[in-house]
């Protein structure tokens, strides 16, 4: 004799079994219109976040870029120009001019092409100066305006948004570009 007594109840099919797999009782049955608006409703609802993020809404800004340290860094690179910004079209210029001087031999393309790529290395090496004369500025700025803010990664962040054009920046800049020295 067995020990073990039965579950009680039959076995189910295989048919039901499956069945009850693909339709769970915890999300409702939704028809295909209902999964279009859904979509579309996400769909609209990312654009409204990417316009807010754009906008430079705290809410919608990711922690590494919220909090008002973090608006003066980025208003403060905004305000003001940097060497940094125009070093990626400076380097698409110094790639057309080195692939446009590589299929002759002739002294003149070659000097052209030393001459170009001294002046990227020239451009990188002022980036970089800039940056740490931007970062130690900053840290000054914030500790003054924001007694007791965290001064860690502040000059990172401005040293990476001086580095980006302009137009490519997220969020969009919220200030002109000024003439006045800061």
């Amino acid at each position: 004799m067995s020990t073990q007594e039965g579950k009680g109840r039959p076995t189910p099919k295989r048919k039901e079994a499956e069945s009850k797999r693909k339709v769970s009782s915890l999300s409702p049955v939704v028809t295909k219109d209902q999964k279009q608006a859904a979509k579309a409703q996400a769909r609209k609802d990312r654009h409204a976040q990417r316009d807010a993020y754009l906008r430079g809404e705290d809410s919608a800004l990711p922690l590494r870029d919220r909090g008002p340290a973090r608006r003066f860094v980025r208003n403060y690179v905004d305000s003001r120009r940097s060497t940094g910004e125009y070093f990626l079209p400076a380097i698409f210029v110094v790639l057309i001019l080195t692939y446009l001087t590589s299929f002759t031999a002739d002294p003149l393309k070659t000097q052209i092409t030393v001459v170009s790529i001294a002046m990227m290395y020239g451009m990188l090496f002022i980036a970089v100066i800039d940056g740490i004369l931007l970062t130690r500025k900053l840290r000054k700025e914030v500790a003054a305006q924001f007694p007791g803010t965290e001064t860690k990664g502040l000059g990172m962040y401005a040293w990476l948004r001086s580095t980006q054009m302009r137009r490519l920046r997220a969020p969009h800049p919220q200030v002109k570009i000024s003439k006045k020295k800061n």
